[in-house]
């Protein structure tokens, strides 16, 4: 990927556009069988972000196929199907059709009004019982004339699609070789209207599609990738020229503020608190260029509420932003008046363009907010799709600068937008959808999470679907653990913060980071710890105030820094706390003072804050485990030695014998078995349970809790 340094670009505020260029490798495609070859054509066209974004955009290949049932060879259809992206898609994420059936499909069509019909019959046209569900876009494909087609909706592409100039400016570029067509919905009427506008103009290398896209065909897989490339990079160079004619959106009013991200991690919590509805929101929040050019412009306001343009970019960022003014951040009512005014504005939205057979109102909280200074912050159930929300809000601010630098910016209109979003086709999508695990949209802050007890409880999170902040003092270690957890569940849901919970700030820093990144917390897991062994007389004021510090007072700051955050989240079930305890903080342990008392100072600390947490629906429990071995730092360390002392056994093997054997169920106590009870606290599943502990420690009758 490149980016275009246009000379006329200098002393303006305009971002230019990206300028796509070939990356076709000739000797690895010349090792590729027909249908491998449109995989690798689609792959380098969609991780190109300068050709389209995730999710976008479609290709497909005419080719032959032996037909399962007559043995004689056909025409196939390979389309990329529903839901795919094309930049990260397999084989098995293209429709195959057989084209003959779909040509004939025209028999069953009367007009516009067929469209939902004629979907219904793309499952008949499959070649060899395909699963992979055709999108809608397969009428485009199908009834061109052309081997190898691609469409797609680069920023700079469809800036010139969503202009009051765009057929003007398609003209000026490509001088009729590329057509134009006016807005239609996708479906079968926008396929026969392709069609019919092709024949009607013979020669004609591609199509730019009124609020979509462009498409475009040629005769080989390579010439279509390199006609696709070189159209986006024409109209890119194109924009650039326009855009240093002068600044971008009216010129910048609102600086960008330096303090930006602090305030942004007090602000997050605040609207998510704010966004109550059946399941909880995650944010991401954006500073890049584009988002902080646009929000501080004197065009602004009017843009944003003009909503966006591409059906992509619309279905994920709602028929419109919030937007917030940037000195009234601190103030709960204002935010909660203007939460409360989107919702209205979003009911009166459904209600105008609502028909007769519409699915039922969605959550009609904002998807994007917007604020001058800061950039912009999105909101969804799940982090990846927060995310995406984002980059696709990125992408229509590119549009709309390259709109605007040629005509007017042309929004979709609202009740094609709602048809959009409420199409049937589009809510049967949505209801084939597998249900979320139960932690999707749960925020999780877990202590020495890099340990082993750590480490266990972090990733029982994520495999039910939270996002998950570790926090912890080694940092070597620490961003091992959350590469690991990057690689296994994704890198969207993992965070990671350097903290010594005995420094008020790094656990501030820790808490600021679970806000910024994810919107707040949901749960906290205090389980950072240390421990020492020593005779009484041996225990130095020294060692004894080590103890109290991490495993009293760092427990005190970890939940300080946590409550404000859980407090936000009273009105949508409530949040939990669980403090990683120990068997010794409920029963004298010989030779271990400073660290025993410390654990059941800890302990009685969860009990108060149980009292004090309940008014705000927050759960307080403690896990208490006992010679949980395996996996430790802890027990890798002197404490092996100074326990295995005290007992008089050799730290190895032996160690781990006398724990199993003197605990009640004769076995060990793992990671794994103190993230389970950990979870539960966590979880929904102990929704009524607070001032609890619960031992994990194979039975041992002096720590029976009494």
């Amino acid at each position: 990927m490149t980016t275009l340094e246009h000379p006329a670009l200098e002393g303006t505020t305009a971002i230019p556009f990206a300028v796509p260029v070939s990356r076709w490798d000739a000797a690895q495609a010349a090792t590729l069988s027909p249908e491998a070859l449109l995989l690798y054509r689609s792959n380098l066209l969609g991780s190109d972000l300068t050709v389209t974004n995730f999710g976008g955009g479609n290709t497909s290949a005419k080719l032959t196929g032996i037909d399962p049932l007559t043995g004689e060879t056909v025409d196939v259809l390979w389309v990329k199907g529903s839901g795919g992206d094309i930049g990260s898609m397999k084989l098995d994420g293209f429709s195959t059709l057989y084209q003959a059936k779909l040509l004939a499909l025209e028999t069953h069509y009367a007009g516009p009004d067929d469209d939902d019909k004629m979907v219904g019959y793309l499952p008949h046209c499959t070649f060899a019982l395909n699963g992979r569900a055709a999108s809608i876009d397969t009428p485009l494909h199908a009834l061109l004339p052309f081997r190898h087609v691609d469409h797609v909706h680069p920023d700079a592409i469809i800036a010139l699609a969503a202009s009051s100039g765009g057929e003007a400016a398609t003209q000026a570029i490509w001088g009729g070789r590329i057509g134009w067509l006016g807005w239609k919905r996708p479906g079968y009427t926008l396929g026969v209207m392709l069609r019919d506008y092709v024949a009607a103009h013979p020669g004609i290398e591609g199509v730019m599609l009124a609020g979509h896209g462009i498409i475009c065909w040629a005769d080989t897989a390579h010439a279509c990738y390199e006609h696709t490339v070189d159209l986006i990079a024409d109209a890119a160079r194109f924009l650039n020229a326009k855009l240093g004619e002068k600044p971008a959106f009216g010129g910048q009013v609102v600086a960008p503020d330096p303090d930006r991200a602090a305030i942004v991690a007090d602000l997050m919590p605040r609207l998510r608190g704010l966004m109550t509805g059946a399941r909880r929101k995650l944010g991401h929040w954006s500073d890049d260029a584009e988002a902080l050019e646009f929000t501080g412009s004197a065009q602004f306001q009017r843009l944003a509420d003009l909503g966006t343009s591409c059906p992509d970019h619309f279905l994920r960022t709602k028929i419109a932003p919030l937007t917030l003014d940037p000195a009234r951040l601190t103030d709960d009512a204002y935010l909660a008046e203007k939460i409360t005014a989107y919702r209205a504005m979003y009911a009166a939205y459904y209600e105008r363009c609502k028909r007769p057979n519409s699915p039922v109102m969605r959550d009609a909280n904002p998807v994007v907010v917007l604020v001058p200074g800061l950039g912009r912050i999105t909101f969804a159930t799940d982090k990846t799709t927060a995310r995406l929300a984002g980059e696709f809000y990125g992408n229509a601010i590119n549009v709309m600068r390259g709109a605007e630098a040629i005509g007017d910016y042309i929004a979709l209109d609202e009740q094609e937008a709602f048809d959009i979003e409420y199409w049937l086709l589009e809510e049967a999508k949505l209801q084939r959808m597998p249900a979320p695990k139960p932690q999707v949209g749960r925020i999780v802050l877990v202590t020495g999470g890099a340990g082993g007890i750590g480490a266990a409880t972090a990733a029982r999170f994520l495999k039910e679907g939270a996002c998950v902040v570790l926090a912890d003092r080694d940092g070597a270690v620490l961003e091992q653990v959350r590469a690991g957890f990057a690689g296994q569940y994704g890198k969207d849901v993992v965070r990671a913060a350097v903290c010594d919970v005995t420094s008020e700030d790094q656990v501030a820093d820790a808490f600021a980071i679970a806000a910024r990144e994810f919107g707040g917390l949901d749960v906290l897991v205090a389980n950072a710890g240390i421990a020492s062994s020593a005779p009484i007389e041996e225990t130095t004021v020294a060692l004894w105030r080590k103890n109290y510090d991490v495993l009293a007072e760092g427990y005190f700051l970890t939940a300080r820094g946590a409550w404000p955050l859980l407090k936000r989240m009273q009105d949508q079930g409530g949040t939990s706390v669980v403090f990683i305890g120990s068997k010794n903080g409920v029963a004298a342990a010989a030779g271990a003072s400073a660290y025993a008392s410390a654990k059941a100072a800890a302990n009685h600390l969860a009990r108060c804050l149980a009292l004090e947490g309940a008014p705000h629906g927050i759960r307080v429990n403690v896990v208490n485990p006992d010679a949980v071995i395996r996996g430790s730092r802890i027990w890798d360390g002197d404490w092996r030695k100074e326990r295995a002392g005290t007992h008089g056994i050799d730290p190895g093997a032996e160690l781990e014998a006398h724990y199993r054997n003197r605990s009640m169920l004769k076995r060990d106590v793992l990671p794994e078995d103190i993230a389970e009870a950990t979870y539960f606290l966590g979880s929904d599943a102990s929704a009524k349970s607070t001032g609890n502990m619960i031992n994990v420690d194979a039975g041992n009758v002096q720590a029976f809790t009494r």
